[in-house]
């Protein structure tokens, strides 16, 4: 029962406190994928210890049972012992359906949103395939619309759909560094892990870090195909520009300029790129990614770990 509220707890703290934390750092700007690591470990840690949490208060009704204690002799009644809960059977049945929901309803959303998505990408591929003319030159599709946009398209058939409005407003430099942007997100699969992380929002939508996790994946996965096309192109403020000139349709009218609002952090940040993370700063992060991983599970298994180190129960 303690190692159960314990994990509760953890999950508790991590999903309020950990969008808080995310915000006042600086360092997921400099480091997108590992912050995107991060992120999606946190949101995996979240939803493992709930379900190891349910699966601690039901170990004493069932993998520690007596079948088992033969197999493995006297060290089980100490493991038995440790884990036993003081609720019983009640205990046991909330515990695996807690479990049990956690972890069929993570399974189940994230085959479907990963479908979903597939299936939507690639009927999105076809029809822009369909209406739009393939540039061999460009490697995109162009389709006939005034105004300027780029995107990209994941799944068997990956494409990159560029507007004429688009061709109409960029120079060849900056349409460069667009293509770049878009061919990065693809070679980089960023489809997938915002995938992963609106999965994990709508299996927990109530925890804050879960919440916001497809935003913040989203926005990192941005800044992460900006530093590819920057350095594609060798010029931060190639790329800027182009974002700029995509936002505003090319006009910079007071009117227009609100709708490149969005973009205002990820412009300033390529004219004024920050100092790189040195390599023991990048080092505790990653250690501190794999903690997210491993905590949960580390932390169920800690009584059976004592358990076992103190050796088998001495026979009556």
């Amino acid at each position: 029962m303690l190692i159960a509220a314990m994990l509760l707890a953890y999950a508790s703290g991590l999903g309020v406190l950990g969008p808080r934390l995310t915000r006042q750092a600086t360092w997921p700007d400099k480091a997108p994928m590992l912050a995107i690591a991060g992120y999606l470990a946190a949101v995996w840690s979240v939803i493992a210890a709930i379900a190891l949490a349910g699966l601690t208060l039901a170990v004493h009704g069932t993998a520690l049972g007596g079948g088992l204690s033969h197999l493995v002799g006297a060290c089980v009644r100490r493991l038995r012992d440790t884990y036993a809960t003081p609720g019983g059977t009640a205990a046991t049945v909330a515990g695996l359906a807690l479990a049990g929901t956690v972890l069929a309803g993570t399974i189940l959303t994230g085959v479907a949103r990963l479908r979903a998505a597939r299936r939507d990408a690639l009927h999105h591929a076809q029809t822009a395939r369909l209406v739009g003319r393939e540039m061999a030159d460009l490697e995109a599709t162009v389709v006939d619309h005034p105004s300027p946009a780029a995107y990209c398209l994941a799944g068997r058939q990956p494409t990159v759909v560029l507007t004429t409005g688009a061709l109409r407003v960029l120079d060849p430099a900056q349409l460069a560094a667009v293509l770049a942007h878009e061919r990065a997100h693809l070679a980089s699969r960023h489809h997938l892990l915002m995938t992963v992380a609106r999965a994990g929002r709508m299996v927990l939508p109530f925890v804050p870090l879960l919440r916001e996790a497809d935003a913040q994946v989203a926005r990192l996965a941005e800044l992460h195909a900006d530093d590819a096309a920057a350095r594609a192109c060798d010029s931060g403020p190639l790329v800027a520009a182009a974002m700029v000139i995509l936002a505003t349709g090319g006009s910079y009218q007071p009117a227009m300029a609100a709708a490149a609002a969005d973009v205002t952090r990820r412009v300033t940040r390529l004219l004024r790129p920050a100092e790189p993370l040195r390599g023991e700063h990048r080092l505790l992060l990653r250690a501190g990614v794999a903690a997210l991983l491993l905590g949960p599970v580390l932390l169920a298994l800690s009584p059976a770990m004592v358990a076992l180190a103190l050796g088998p129960v001495p026979s009556a």
